[in-house]
Parts: C-alpha cells; sequence; structure tokens
C-alpha cells in the first residue's frame, strides 16, 4: 500500500497546487474507518481504496475526485456517515461518495427488467455528477485487478458484470485503455484457455517474424523523419480479448489475422496529421474501407483522430491511428478530461467534451422507451456499437452505430419517414432495405404514401429508436384484435382464482406492471408479449405465494448484541424486507427505524449509537402492525367489503379510526398486523383495485393519541 506522501507526490506531478493537508486528512480519515477490516487476500481493506486513488491520478483528476476515491467505500462500510464526511471534507466531497455508494449498491447482473430500471438509475447517478462513474470505474479496475481472492463463483459473476457493463461504458467514455484492460482481466476468468492460447500463439510469431513492431516503428520514424514531421510514434500489440474477438467475428483462426498490431502517431498540429497520413499512404498500401476521419466526424465523447488501415509487402496489415497531443489527452481519458489538471490548472484542452452535455445525448434518446425491454436494448446498442457517419442527399451527417442498414438511418431522420420507407439509395443507387451502411455514404429514402411498417423490418432494424417506433406502430395496427383478446384472456384468468377483471383491477396491474394504462395491459396480454400469470399476479401475488417455515419475532432483526431486545419505531413502522438501521437507547436497547426515515436526521452526529441490521430472511408471522391512511366511498357495506379484503389477505386489524366524515367518503386511519413488506403491498394493490376506493397510502408519521371508534 502507498503511503499518503507518495500518492501526494503522484498528484503534484500534474496539480503542484494540490491541497496536500485536505489529501492527508482524507488519507487517515479513510484509514482510520477501514481499521480493522481485510480482504479476501488478507490485505488491509485500505489498500483498495488508496489503490483506486492511485488509478484515477493517471487521468490527472481533481482533489476532489482523489479524495472520494479514498473515502469511497466509508459510507457503505465503516460507521461514517455522509454528514460527517461532509462537515470533514465538504459537501462536494460527501456528494461523490454518496454517489458511489448508490452505484455500489446496484445490482446489475440481475434479471433483464431490473437491470433495465438499474441502467436507467447508473444514468440518473452519471447525470448528477460524472466522476461518481469515474471513481466507479477505478474501483471495478482495482478489484478486477485483484479478482483471484474471491470465490470462483464471484469471479465469474464480477467478470460477466464487467465484460456487459462496465467495459462498454468505460469505452462509451472515451477511456479506451480502460475498457481494454477491463475486457481482457474478464476474458482471462470467464475463458482462461482461449486467452492462453492467444497468448502461446503470439510468442509463436514473434519466434516467426522476430520484432515486427520495432521494425514498423522505426520504418514510420524514418518517413516522418524525411518528410520533416515531428511526432512520436508507438507500437504495440492488441489485447488478447480484442484478437479473441476479431477472430469470433471474422469466424477466422489466428493465422489468417492480420491487423493484430496497432500503431499511434501523435503529432504537434492537425495540418501535421494529415500529412502523416498522406506519408503512411505513400510508404504503404491503404486497406479500402478501412479508413476513418474521426477529426472531422469526432465521437460524442469527444474522440478525435484518423484511423487507417496499411499492408506492407508481406500482405501483414497494420492499424494506424493519428491524432494531435491534445486529441491524445482526450483520447486517454475521454469524457475525464474535462476534469484533467496541467500544472495545477484545469486543462484546457479544445477537444474535451462538456459531460453534462455527453450524457444529456446518452440519455436523450433512452427516456422516451417505455418498455423496459426496449429501453435495455436501447441502451445496450448504444453503449456497444462503433459508429458509422452517413450523408443526407443535403451533406447533413447523420451518426448511426456500425451495422446500421436504411431503415435505422430512416428512422434516425424521423419517425414519419421510416414508417413511410419503401426503398433506399445508397451513393445514388437502389439497394436492399437490409443492406449494411458504411462510413461516408450518401443515403436517401424513398417513401410512399399509405406504406406502413412490416414485421420483418424487425429483423433488419438493428438500432433501438428503429426497433421500438417497428414494434410501437405494428401494436397499433393490431391494437383493436389484441384487445378484444386480451379481454377474454384475462376475464377468463381472474375467474380462475376467483376474482373478477373490473376495470379498476385491470388499471391497478397495469400500473404495477408500468404500463400505460388498462388498453396497454390487454393489447399486450392479447399479442403473447405479457402472460395471464403476470397480470394476476401484479395483483394478487399471494394465491402462488409458498408460505415456509415461520421466524419468531424475538429472533426477528439480525445484527443486536447477545440479550439485546429492540422495538419497532412507530414513527416508520418498518417492516420485514425494508432496509433497516438501529438507534440504541439506555434501558430500551436498540429501536429499530427503516433506512429512508426522517426522525434518523437528529441521530446524524451520534454515530456511536448507530448499529447496522437487517431482517431475518425466513418468513415471519403476522404480527407487525402497520397504518393505513384509508379514503373509502360513503356507500353501503363498503367497509365492510374492505374489511373482508384485509382479512382475505391474511391481515388482522387491530385497531380502526374514522378521521374525518363526508356526506360523499369518509377517511380513516387502519391499524392492520402484517408479515412483511411484500404483504403490505399486496394488501395496498388489492385495496387499491376497489372501485369505491378513493386514496390510500401508507401512514408514516406517528399518529396522535385518538379515542376509540364508535
Amino acid at each position: 500500500m502507498i503511503s499518503a506522501e507518495d500518492l501526494i507526490a503522484l498528484v503534484r506531478n500534474y496539480n503542484p497546487k494540490t491541497n496536500a493537508d485536505k489529501i492527508t486528512a482524507a488519507y487517515d480519515y479513510g484509514r482510520q474507518m477501514h481499521e480493522g477490516q481485510f480482504r479476501r487476500s488478507g490485505e488491509a481493506y485500505f489498500s483498495h481504496p488508496v489503490a483506486v486513488a492511485a488509478i484515477l491520478t493517471e487521468q490527472r483528476l481533481d482533489d476532489a475526485t482523489i479524495i472520494t476515491a479514498l473515502l469511497h467505500d466509508t459510507i457503505e462500510d465503516t460507521k461514517a456517515s455522509k454528514a460527517e464526511v461532509a462537515a470533514r471534507f465538504g459537501n462536494e466531497v460527501a456528494m461523490l461518495v454518496d454517489g458511489v455508494t448508490k452505484l455500489t449498491n446496484l445490482q446489475l447482473s440481475s434479471r433483464e427488467t431490473k437491470q433495465a430500471e438499474n441502467f436507467r438509475k447508473l444514468f440518473m447517478a452519471m447525470s448528477k455528477d460524472l466522476r461518481v462513474i469515474l471513481v466507479k470505474l477505478a474501483d471495478r479496475l482495482h478489484n478486477m485487478r485483484t479478482i483471484k481472492a474471491m470465490k470462483p463463483e464471484k469471479q465469474v459473476q464480477k467478470a460477466r458484470e464487467t465484460m456487459d457493463i462496465y467495459a462498454p461504458l468505460a469505452g462509451r467514455m472515451g477511456m479506451q485503455w480502460m475498457r481494454e484492460e477491463l475486457e481482457d482481466l474478464a476474458f482471462r476468468v470467464l475463458n482462461p484457455e482461449g486467452r492462453q492460447s492467444i497468448i502461446r500463439r503470439f510468442i509463436m510469431l514473434q519466434r516467426e517474424t522476430g520484432d515486427v513492431i520495432h521494425r514498423i516503428t522505426g520504418d514510420m520514424r524514418f518517413e516522418l523523419e524525411r518528410a520533416g514531421i515531428d511526432a512520436e510514434v508507438f507500437g504495440r500489440a492488441k489485447k488478447p480479448y480484442s484478437i479473441w474477438r476479431k477472430m469470433q467475428e471474422k469466424n477466422q483462426g489466428f493465422s489468417r489475422l492480420s491487423d493484430i498490431y496497432g500503431f499511434r502517431i501523435i503529432t504537434g498540429s492537425e495540418e501535421d496529421a494529415y500529412r502523416t497520413l498522406g506519408v503512411i499512404h505513400q510508404r504503404w498500401r491503404a486497406v479500402p474501407g478501412r479508413f476513418k476521419d474521426y477529426i472531422s466526424q469526432p465521437k460524442s465523447n469527444g474522440y478525435r483522430s484518423i484511423h487507417t488501415t496499411v499492408s506492407g509487402r508481406d500482405g501483414k496489415r497494420v492499424e494506424v491511428q493519428i491524432r494531435t497531443r491534445q486529441m491524445h489527452d482526450v483520447a486517454e481519458t475521454g469524457v475525464a478530461a474535462h476534469w484533467s489538471y496541467r500544472d495545477g490548472v484545469r486543462s484546457e484542452n479544445p477537444f474535451a467534451v462538456d459531460p453534462a452535455k455527453w450524457i444529456a445525448s446518452l440519455t436523450e434518446q433512452f427516456t422516451a422507451e417505455e418498455d423496459h425491454q426496449d429501453f435495455l436494448e436501447a441502451v445496450k446498442l448504444e453503449m456497444y456499437s462503433d459508429q458509422v457517419f452517413c450523408f443526407t442527399p443535403k451533406g447533413d451527417v447523420v451518426k448511426l452505430p456500425r451495422g446500421a442498414t436504411p431503415i435505422d438511418y430512416a428512422y434516425a431522420i424521423h419517425t414519419r419517414i421510416g414508417h413511410a420507407c419503401v426503398g433506399a439509395k445508397v451513393d445514388g443507387i437502389r439497394v436492399p432495405l437490409w443492406t449494411r451502411l458504411k462510413n461516408g455514404q450518401s443515403v436517401e429514402i424513398i417513401t410512399a404514401e399509405g406504406q406502413m411498417p412490416q414485421v420483418s423490418w424487425l429483423e433488419i432494424a438493428t438500432t433501438g429508436k428503429a426497433r421500438t417506433a417497428i414494434r410501437r406502430a405494428l401494436r397499433e395496427l393490431d391494437r383493436g384484435r389484441f384487445i378484444k383478446l386480451g379481454q377474454e384472456l384475462a376475464r377468463s384468468a381472474f375467474d380462475h382464482v376467483g376474482r373478477k377483471a373490473t376495470d379498476k383491477v385491470l388499471e391497478t396491474a397495469a400500473r404495477h406492471l408500468r404500463l400505460k394504462d388498462r388498453d396497454e395491459l390487454l393489447a399486450r396480454l392479447g399479442s403473447a408479449e405479457l402472460s395471464t400469470h403476470d397480470v394476476v399476479q401484479a395483483v394478487y401475488p399471494e394465491l402462488i405465494r409458498d408460505e415456509g417455515d415461520q421466524v419468531s419475532p424475538r429472533r426477528a432483526v439480525v445484527g443486536l448484541e447477545p440479550g439485546q431486545s429492540f422495538e419497532r419505531a412507530p414513527c416508520c413502522q418498518p417492516l420485514p424486507g425494508e432496509r433497516i438501521v438501529g438507534i440504541t437507547y439506555r434501558g430500551k436497547g436498540v429501536v429499530v427505524h427503516t433506512i429512508d426515515c426522517e426522525r434518523l436526521s437528529e441521530f446524524e452526529e451520534q454515530p456511536d449509537r448507530w448499529v447496522d441490521l437487517h431482517w431475518h430472511s425466513g418468513t415471519h408471522p403476522a404480527v407487525y402492525g402497520v397504518t393505513l391512511d384509508l379514503t373509502i366511498g360513503n356507500d353501503a357495506g363498503m367497509l365492510g367489503r374492505v374489511c373482508t379484503l384485509i382479512g382475505e389477505k391474511k391481515a388482522n386489524i387491530s385497531n380502526l379510526v374514522f378521521v374525518d366524515r363526508k356526506p360523499d367518503f369518509y377517511r380513516l386511519l387502519v391499524d392492520v398486523e402484517l408479515r412483511d413488506v411484500e404483504q403490505l403491498h399486496s394488501l395496498m394493490l388489492a385495496l387499491e383495485a376497489e372501485s369505491d376506493v378513493a386514496a390510500l397510502e401508507r401512514y408514516r408519521e406517528k399518529p396522535p393519541i385518538r379515542a376509540t371508534a364508535g
């Protein structure tokens, strides 16, 4: 573990004006908070936050980000609180540390629907301050570097999560070096044999051909010097995973792969970059279709470079990237270049993209996606894909992911153009709609009045925007038929469990399934996009719930000291299944609150009284009281129906008080005894489905002293 002095020295290399005292204070505080904690490898746990901070110094980041790295696990894993971090290191650092903690709590490797929701949360966290995700990426990189200490099954889970989410995200942010290392570290876990085979073949190739990189680098330097161009030249073999991916994409063996070496030329000016391109093409033969000019058409994350692939006399291909020093800084750190320091001041790099604009452009197209699956598909396509740049007949640029077709192009221009598309011309020649577009092509869409999307287009389109628009249009075409069929399916399904598929029930199910309304639910039911099982379960989940052995109320809370008692806080009435925390009291034991209880703010300055607790994972008896604030219609028998429904949900009414009687409505407080938070949600869903229930909410504040109902 590096010392505080060594870490400060790393920061001073690019920021001589760093606040060394503040970094030292954060280092000491973090070490104190993590005292006695160890990693699985046996190292002191604090070595991890220090390593994360060191990784971020390589990107020349500001003091606040370095301090956040040192403290990023304190709120999550120690007795430190956000308030204490703010008091010691300021609100900016506290906000960043809290943001990293929230990201850590996202379970991004869960099932698809939940994963889509977590992506939304991920983008929301990023939109507040992108430095949160920079710390999280560095955290993941160090964890992957030290992953061998984890259990094998945990290694596989983390590696898949890294390959699916964090590596593509790093690439999308322009941090290509981090993407490549994350991919390779994950590849080492997921396919160690494949990685070793690539490395062995590399060693054999070097024995056969000698040091190709040194030879080609020398040739490039010679040609540039002869042309009077001052530039730096670097060469490297591509990472094993990058080569493996090319083998899979092209369905070729290692011996048939050509561009396994990459070279980078850093020039002093943009003019020299284009002159260098000419020199390279004069000396080596350019490979057709392998040229990209990201200087004149930059990527959305600020990336600028010229890419070309050339081949020598032996037929071996090599990729060459040409860029200026400022462009190279952005290429290395991506969006993080906005915070980079040089000589004690923020780098004034004209190519660094504004993080707020970047995240806005990334999330804009996702906000309109109502369907979880469509949203997740759009996110993954955007994050995983490189881009091609096509031109309209008027010369405007349209950015599309690699592999896009004229259908994607049409919908990128406007949904109306996409719906009416009947054909396309590429560079003036009529082409099929399944044609894959290439960089620099001019595309013209042919439309016809009355044309509507075809089902086959879903197989042709690749972008989330196009596929979502096509699905929506197809759903509308058959909507009436699907709604009618859905009504019959819903009626039969609810009759089977002894319930009625009323409009209120279906509206409640639609809301629970995050659909727009009852008709949307019926249309999806009729088109087999939704099952009757899911619809019934949304309103009446207990009908298929399997009860297990019940947990004794005395053993319900885990984390108490031997002999320590607890009681539930009346202000928030926590239930099994909710996240909880305990506050110690002399003579009273521990009072348990929900983690979001407003009363907890009263104890922020008393961290020694906080106890980390959680509910026992087993099934609990229905003995936990919760108060419901209920407004119902003043109709004959309505109160009886509510009480009957509560009883059907296996809940017991312990008290009932009217707080407001109107000619048409009653408002009452109902104390019910429940098993857990899932039973509460089930009960509230069933009550909301009743047509005469006008309003319903969980009563969170401590009820006032009230007389018994008469």
